[in-house]
């Protein structure tokens, strides 16, 4: 089924029984079926991706009757190449974990979304806010193609991590006019539970590198001395997983020239992604398609007619709020809000926070 994208993985040896590569599947070809809701690794850079798997593979494997498979790497990293690959494995049901070294190939997981729905909601975990007029660093600018070429599908857009001195400050004026949300390094970090109705309202969710401190994954394309500790960041990425409505999860600006560097960041991405399976694996499936399964909360607003709605699942506790507007068709899936237990009492207290505002404002 994949063959014609994939350099086939080779399955480790001598592994203990307990290990992440004692207890997953390696694709053999077209022959091997593989089952929906699937997790599948795909490297879209192979030095970068062997390295990771090196150092995930020995890792103890915590997730019984968890199906995992090992893609391999792609033959080539253009696009034309990267797309058709992740459109099939989206189309397949399958869930593709991705190893990048550019982050520019971010593209192509979003293009390739756009098969399945009309509108995406997307998350980024950077240490800037990657948009920029300087042609010089690619690594720092990989939202502008997206932008100039697909901003009319983008229905919302989450950034985590951006520090503000290393961000032009109009950024920050133009995230804002455009209802996006952005929560800066400092918000993140003094609590993460907040962060995470962000991530649970993503389509796709990208980690670059360069979110996290150079000692934490000093192999990184844009070292810096700030960021994100490496638990806070598993933390983040265990959110992500925890997702129902996430489909697809890459972590990218590894550098794949920093040889010395490698084996300390290859093992720093490899915790990333045992934190994302381990949230994967405890999913609650309460994704709110409807409002069906869970507990209405209703919120007189400021002596308005309008009410503010939310619900609440009984599976996992996590809230949710409705848009008080009606939805076109598009919009949809979009109109129940991830938000918090603080959020819900801040409104009880007359007071919404500016996430749900702008969140309004989107509709």
């Amino acid at each position: 089924m994949f063959d014609h994208w994939l350099e086939l993985p080779q399955a480790p040896k001598d592994l203990p029984t307990y290990s992440w590569g004692s207890n997953i599947s390696f694709y053999q070809g077209e022959t091997q079926e593989l089952a929906a809701d699937q997790c599948v690794l795909i490297g879209l850079d192979a030095t970068v991706a062997n390295a990771v798997r090196q150092e995930l593979y020995p890792m103890a494997w915590a997730f019984p009757d968890l199906s995992f498979c090992d893609l391999g790497n792609l033959r080539k990293t253009n696009m034309d190449f990267v797309i058709p690959l992740l459109r099939e494995v989206m189309d397949s049901r399958l869930f593709p974990i991705i190893i990048g070294g550019n982050p520019n190939l971010f593209y192509a997981q979003f293009q390739s979304f756009l098969n399945l729905r009309d509108l995406v909601s997307f998350v980024l975990i950077d240490e800037r806010v990657p948009i920029s007029e300087d042609r010089r660093k690619s690594s720092e600018r990989y939202l502008n193609h997206l932008l100039r070429h697909r901003q009319e599908s983008i229905f919302h857009m989450g950034l985590i991590g951006p520090q503000a001195h290393y961000t032009n400050p109009q950024l920050f004026d133009w995230l804002d006019e455009h209802n996006y949300e952005c929560i800066r390094l400092g918000q993140a970090r003094e609590e993460l539970s907040e962060v995470e109705p962000l991530l649970r309202d993503a389509d796709i969710i990208a980690l670059h590198l360069d979110a996290l401190k150079q000692a934490e994954a000093p192999g990184q394309l844009n070292p810096s001395p700030s960021g994100f500790f490496l638990e806070e960041a598993a933390q983040l990425c265990r959110y992500a997983g925890m997702s129902d409505k996430l489909r697809s999860f890459g972590i990218y600006g590894i550098d794949n020239s920093a040889k010395r560097k490698m084996p300390a960041t290859a093992q720093a991405v490899a915790q990333l992604i045992w934190y994302f399976t381990e949230g994967y694996y405890q999913r609650f499936g309460d994704y709110p398609v409807s409002n069906k399964g869970l507990t209405e909360y209703v919120v007189d607003w400021k002596g308005e007619a309008e009410k503010l709605t939310f619900w609440k699942s009984p599976k996992s506790g996590r809230w949710w709020l409705q848009v008080p507007v009606k939805t076109n068709r598009k919009q949809k899936r979009h109109r129940l809000i991830p938000c918090s237990y603080n959020d819900y009492k801040k409104a009880t207290q007359q007071e919404l926070p500016d996430r749900l505002w702008n969140a309004f404002r989107r509709f």
